[in-house]
């Protein structure tokens, strides 16, 4: 499985399908399946800009659509199945129904600034769509901040190897990382803050959200 998502077989079948590859694996990991869209990403900038076959506006363009179409299956996903899933066997991983009804007023609060940069990080970026269909996260304004993120990624992590060629390489896994650092730290520290003002989040949830 790793062999053939490896940056040596997404390029090797880049040179076959072209761009249906990079279509395939951003839309796929944007859906919720875990796989290496963004490596995908750089490595079909990295041959673009190595060998002019292919231009960086159609990387970005089919980056950009394959996201924003993934998402959005993504959210549908969440939306209906994982928020029947999560009802009905939500009590079993602790997840009452006022327990829900924070994630969706987290989600109302705060939920453009995890789709828009969920983009940016490795896991958030194949289950942030999923959580905010779960959550019921306003679908317009989750549409306008997930094309918003999939473009400004395309254009960021596209732009810079096709410029800027194999150095990208260089500096893509340990940003990543610490992006990825970042972002279990701010997980953290959301948990320590829920367990200590649960019961305040949930009065503000039931007041956003209504009692039922």
């Amino acid at each position: 499985m790793f062999d053939i998502v490896s940056p040596e077989r997404i390029h090797d079948l880049i040179q076959v399908y072209g761009l249906w590859v990079l279509f395939a694996l951003v839309m796929a990991e944007s859906m919720g399946v875990p796989l290496p869209g963004e490596t995908a990403l750089v490595t079909t900038a990295l041959y673009a800009g190595s060998t002019h076959m292919i231009s960086l506006q159609a990387v970005v363009a089919t980056t950009s659509i394959a996201a924003i179409i993934g998402d959005n299956i993504g959210y549908l996903l969440g939306r209906s199945i994982g928020l029947r899933l999560i009802l009905r066997y939500g009590d079993r991983f602790h997840l009452s129904s006022d327990r829900l009804k924070i994630g969706q007023y987290f989600f109302m609060r705060h939920g453009g600034k995890v789709v828009f940069f969920g983009r940016f990080i490795a896991l958030l970026r194949t289950f942030a769509a999923l959580l905010a269909g779960a959550n019921r996260m306003r679908w317009w304004y989750f549409l306008l901040m997930n094309a918003c993120g999939g473009v400004c990624w395309a254009i960021v992590f596209g732009g810079a190897a096709y410029l800027f060629g194999n150095q990208v390489e260089h500096v893509k896994g340990p940003i990543g990382l610490l992006l990825f650092v970042i972002a279990i730290g701010f997980v953290v520290a959301g948990m320590v803050f829920f367990r200590h003002h649960e019961k305040e989040l949930e009065k503000r949830a039931k007041a956003a959200l209504g009692d039922p």
